[in-house]
């Protein structure tokens, strides 16, 4: 696949971010991985993320890595496209860019860089040389440490020809109209703030339609539902889940940081598709967390 062909590909459609199995020690259960993209693969997403944030990409060891991206590329083989978590320092980045296209990524999500602090013009020379490290394309995700502005973008984009999307995490309005004007349709645009779905309206008027649903880990059925309401503009139907759903489900996100991750895991152990503990420095969300967890899934019905 092409660097263009998978812009195409993310520029419509919902997206997701398997969650990584881990078994009771802690360590990468790859039978259980399998299992959850064989679920999943059949709904619908039009593509999947392997060791992204959702994924715990930042716990994983380099050799859990390959195993995890291996894994998913074997499995989603002629079903869905697999794209490629890597970060860290720009020489780690590069080597998880390169272990990923070599184990047949069709494409990179550029994670932010860690701890330090750089300057505008850093940045973009990691994501630079990242980009030219491989020949698949890749997105890049302003987030934390990651605040690439419209100018900076654009100059990258005429340097690197197989950068072919943004992803947004900051929610900065302003910040994002100015990209989407400048940069047109050299790039396609994913919503990725946490919890996607509550901020997919507002995107999809600023001509961002298309996101990254962490809740689809373990309703599948109603992540795709909700997906096509805001694609038809059903605004009855995406107020009815935001009312009965989301919004009571951010209410047990946002009681601690991490929770981003160890909700869609308790989620998915609540589906059916244990994918175990996080790990270290995130926790598990606690029991009477877990219970209101549980009331809304089942609320939802069948996946």
């Amino acid at each position: 696949m092409t660097p263009q062909e998978l812009k195409t590909v993310l520029s419509s459609g919902l997206l997701s971010f398997p969650l990584t199995d881990f078994d009771a020690a802690g360590e990468f259960n790859p039978a259980g991985y399998v299992r959850r993209l064989e679920w999943l693969a059949p709904y619908g997403a039009t593509a999947l993320f392997a060791a992204g944030g959702t994924g715990e990409f930042f716990s994983l060891a380099a050799d859990e890595y390959s195993s995890v991206i291996k894994t998913a590329v074997d499995t989603c083989a002629g079903s869905v496209p697999i794209l490629a978590g890597v970060g860290g320092s720009t020489r780690q980045a590069i080597q998880y860019a390169q272990e990923a296209e070599r184990l047949g990524a069709k494409g990179l999500l550029l994670l932010p860089h860690y701890l330090t602090e750089a300057s505008q013009e850093g940045v973009a020379a990691h994501v630079e040389q990242v980009c030219k490290s491989v020949n698949i394309g890749v997105v890049v995700y302003n987030r934390n440490v990651c605040r690439l502005t419209a100018p900076l973008l654009e100059q990258l984009a005429e340097r690197c020809p197989n950068l072919i999307g943004y992803k947004d995490g900051l929610g900065d309005i302003e910040l994002m109209v100015s990209i989407r004007r400048r940069l047109g349709e050299r790039l396609t645009y994913l919503g990725g703030l946490p919890t996607a779905e509550v901020y997919a309206a507002a995107y999809k008027a600023l001509g961002v339609p298309v996101y990254s649903s962490a809740v689809f880990n373990f309703i599948p059925k109603t992540a795709m539902d909700f997906y096509r309401a805001i694609a038809k503009e059903d605004h009855a139907t995406v107020a009815k889940i935001i009312d009965d759903f989301f919004l009571p489900y951010l209410d047990i996100r946002n009681l601690k940081s991490g929770y981003a991750v160890s909700i869609v895991k308790a989620g998915a152990k609540i589906a059916g598709y244990d994918a175990g503990p996080v790990r270290a420095p995130l926790t598990d969300l606690l029991p009477a967390e877990y219970e209101k967890l549980a009331a809304l899934i089942d609320a939802q019905g069948a996946q």
